[in-house]
């Protein structure tokens, strides 16, 4: 009987859940997407072809049991199902939403492959854990017993709070410091509301809290606190902090007002979404409203700020990216929704400076090809000679990606080895650091990265610190 609910895709085409009309969503901060009702989650579940080799889950970085779960719902098991996907993931409240489905679990299903459309495991995974959260099923952090060891998590984000839930469940006392006057990193500031609201977020933390994981917040290490008092506490410290140093823009006129960073602008709009004041968001500095917006960049962190600064009530929204359309990092998905709320994407095109007298008044921009590809395989931008224009401007965002902050530096811990590119170096699998008792986890040892991967990282950190406690010694150090 099981069977015959499943293998359905023949039969039953993709349903995601339905959309907002772009003239409605564009006007405020909620999600953009309808939940599924039960029968709805049901049915699409019911599409998955119980493949022998399961590709989603072959390329989600959490090796999510997505074919079982969605059995699961399909039979209407709905908190067996949740159960099965929160064992491999810490926040799949979170994934479900922000994740990038259709580059992981979606993009590799194959059904998918096959042109019958693909199983909308993300908007089921959702669907699950809201269900959960409704229905009491989440349960607290509640060790069978309690450890005298303790461990400092420097850093708030998905990454820290992973390992914070992993290792509480262990029964080991736990302190998270952070920059930030709220836990959740980028979860928190820098994802907009319409893809993560922002009450799933602080849900999430207030059940850490609940389960005994300590907040130290408002703490900027190296500056409050220092790195050798917090060694100095734990038995162990793991680094989580993200990377926040933006990469900048160069050529004439880059250093005007109106011209400003992606992180400052989300931030600033979020904050304003908590209904904090935010005097550079009400004096019109981060704020998008009335103005002539253009965007640099084609990652998910511009697709944030177009969308965002369509919802601030920007005269016009445009999106300057090098290469064309398919061969943008960001979630065509994103683009997709971006194109609809009012977003005019400008391809093959490129920032060589601004305009204005102190004040932005337009980027000078160049006119690219495609040439050869370079050493990843992606074919190189190329600048097409004479083909130059101003695209006018009133506020213009930098979109163009993150890089690590010199903490060896920062903290005044020199024997912190890092990479060429400023990243914490870690030993795979273990994550741990050229420091005894050590470890390093997200995006200060990938480089700007997912959610998802940032939450592997930090599973695989905690396992590797309860082996250290465990030993009572040194873990191995990263080469």
């Amino acid at each position: 009987m099981a069977q015959n609910r499943m293998l359905q895709f023949v039969t039953r085409g993709k349903e995601m859940p339905e959309k907002r009309a772009a003239s409605l969503r564009n006007q405020d901060f909620a999600e953009i997407y309808q939940q599924f009702a039960a029968q709805k989650a049901a049915e699409q579940a019911g599409r998955c072809s119980q493949c022998g080799v399961p590709y989603c889950q072959t390329h989600c970085p959490l090796h999510n049991n997505i074919p079982d779960w969605l059995r699961l719902t399909a039979e209407g098991r709905l908190q067996e199902a949740y159960e099965l996907s929160q064992a491999t993931n810490t926040f799949p409240e979170i994934c479900g939403r922000i994740c990038p489905q259709d580059r992981l679990c979606e993009g590799n299903c194959v059904i998918e492959q096959s042109g019958h459309g693909t199983v909308t495991i993300g908007a089921v995974e959702k669907y699950l854990t809201d269900t959960a959260w409704e229905q009491g099923w989440v349960k607290p952090v509640a060790p069978k017993s309690e450890r005298a060891e303790s461990v400092g998590i420097i850093g708030a984000g998905p990454g820290g709070l992973a390992a914070a839930e992993a290792l509480r469940r262990a029964g080991v006392q736990v302190t998270v410091y952070d920059r930030y006057d709220r836990a959740g990193g980028l979860l928190t500031y820098g994802i907009p509301g319409f893809k993560l609201e922002k009450d799933v977020v602080m849900q999430r933390i207030a059940h850490l809290e609940q389960g005994g994981v300590q907040f130290v917040l408002n703490c900027n290490v190296g500056v409050d606190l220092s790195f050798d008092a917090i060694r100095g506490k734990h038995d162990a410290v793991l680094i989580a902090t993200g990377v926040y140093k933006t990469r900048d823009l160069e050529g004439p006129g880059a250093g005007q007002a109106g011209i400003v960073r992606a992180i400052d602008y989300l931030t600033a709009s979020n904050r304003k979404g908590f209904g904090d004041e935010v005097p550079e968001y009400d004096a019109g500095t981060l704020n998008a409203a009335g103005k002539r917006v253009v965007v640099i960049g084609g990652g998910d962190t511009a697709m944030d700020c177009v969308r965002t600064a369509i919802r601030q009530g920007a005269v016009s929204v445009k999106c300057l990216y090098r290469r064309d359309r398919a061969n943008m990092p960001g979630s065509q998905r994103e683009v997709q929704n971006a194109e609809e709320e009012g977003v005019e994407f400008v391809w093959l095109a490129a920032p060589k400076g601004f305009a204005g007298g102190g004040k932005v008044e337009g980027v000078l921009t160049e006119k690219m090809r495609l040439g050869a590809p370079d050493a990843t395989g992606r074919q190189s931008p190329e600048v097409i000679d004479g083909a130059d224009w101003l695209e006018p401007a009133d506020l213009v965002i930098k979109a163009l990606g993150f890089e690590a902050e010199d903490l060896p530096n920062l903290w005044g811990v020199e024997a912190l080895a890092v990479t060429r590119w400023g990243t914490i170096k870690a030993a795979y699998g273990s994550h741990a650091t050229s420091l005894p008792g050590v470890y390093a986890v997200g995006d200060i040892v990938r480089g700007a990265s997912l959610v998802v991967w940032a939450i592997r990282d930090g599973r695989e950190a905690a396992a590797s610190i309860l082996d250290y406690l465990a030993q009572g010694a040194g873990q191995v150090a990263a080469e």
